[in-house]
């Protein structure tokens, strides 16, 4: 690994959406989501490039009619995961950031911290083997308790280490004789990848935790691939649904005044 690792994100912009139609073209404030997504990763100085890819000949155009790089990928990519690997083809680098296109709270400071597990482990007084440096990274922030019974934020449990011992829907940990102590962490959907784990995942067969819990970055986890997680005190809104784009707009709103 070089000293300074060449890192390109991808921005995974589908187009359709189940529960929120055109979600990424969506107006939020005046700008579509998707520019506000762009406009944070931007402002992050370790990003080399930046890259948006879709299965949509609109949100490409869209793209291109701000000067931004698009990649047309294929309908049949399975999760972001497979679309950032499809990407990865065409675009050499040491590491991938994988940010969602429909995270328009995304702030500069999360992909530094998404990012600063890597350089942590390269830089190590005792290099150690390329096997054992970080190759995954994802973000969590401390879950509300509104939010720790609700199946759409998933939670996450970490080991001593930082490394995520599991991701689930499910209130995790359980508090069986309700003493109040578990910690929850809500998991923000921002993935870093090293190229070698990012060419392993699409080889390895959806794992039965995966297809459970709906949860692309189980099957890392079951097929023994650890996932380091950074803490960030700054949470996100992903949006699915009109109420969470509303929800946005009010933040996004009370930022300006």
């Amino acid at each position: 690994m070089p000293n300074n690792p060449h890192i390109v994100a991808v921005i995974p912009a589908r187009l359709a959406s189940t529960r929120l139609p055109r979600k990424v073209l969506r107006q939020i404030c005046g700008e579509p989501m998707l520019g506000w997504v762009y406009r944070a990763a931007r402002d992050c100085a370790q990003l080399d490039e930046i890259l948006i890819a879709t299965d949509s000949t609109e949100v490409l155009d869209f793209a291109e009619s701000r000067g931004w790089k698009g990649v047309l990928t294929p309908a049949s990519c399975a999760s972001g995961t497979d679309r950032i690997h499809h990407v990865a083809q065409s675009f050499p680098a040491d590491i991938y950031v994988n940010i969602q296109g429909d995270e328009p709270l995304l702030r500069r400071e999360h992909i530094e911290a998404l990012l600063l597990p890597f350089a942590r482990s390269d830089h190590e007084a005792l290099a150690p083997a390329a096997e054992e440096r970080v190759q995954v990274t994802t973000l969590a922030t401390p879950c509300a308790l509104a939010d720790v019974a609700n199946p759409n934020v998933v939670k996450v449990v970490l080991a001593n280490s930082g490394r995520a011992l599991y991701f689930s829907r499910a209130a995790v940990p359980f508090d069986r004789d309700h003493t109040g102590a578990p910690h929850y962490l809500k998991h923000l959907g921002l993935y870093g990848y090293r190229k070698t784990a990012l060419d392993r995942f699409p080889a390895l067969p959806p794992s039965a935790l995966e297809s459970a819990e709906r949860l692309e970055q189980l099957r890392f986890l079951q097929n023994g691939i650890d996932i380091t997680v950074e803490i960030t005190p700054h949470d996100t809104i992903g949006v699915d649904t009109e109420e969470d784009l509303r929800a946005v707009e009010a933040i996004l709103l009370s930022r300006r005044s």
